[in-house]
């Protein structure tokens, strides 16, 4: 099976870093996070078309941080109970301050 072509992503996604040296192999983790972070419709699905489902997963289920929109999102996505995430066993282990 050929390797899929390098996914299409918005440069905005990727602001604070140089995105002409984006290593998309050696950073997938880093680069997964933030397109369901910041990225579209679309940037989601070139994402999935260039890594797979499974390796997708993965990353998200490791992620040390997912906001807590995105991680709802993934986890109606993929059909994994919240508990499945690294981040959301973080999050309840180290609550935030009650916002007044």
């Amino acid at each position: 099976m050929p390797t899929p072509t390098r996914p299409v992503l918005a440069r905005r996604i990727f602001w604070d870093v140089d995105f002409d040296k984006l290593d998309y192999d050696g950073k997938a983790g880093f680069i997964i996070e933030r397109v369901f972070e910041r990225g579209d419709v679309e940037d989601i699905r070139q994402c999935r078309r260039y890594y797979g489902d499974e390796k997708v997963m993965g990353a998200l289920l490791s992620a040390r941080s997912l906001k807590l929109d995105t991680l709802h999102f993934v986890s109606a996505l993929f059909k994994k109970p919240l508990e499945a995430f690294r981040c959301y066993a973080l999050r309840q282990s180290n609550p935030e301050l009650f916002p007044y």
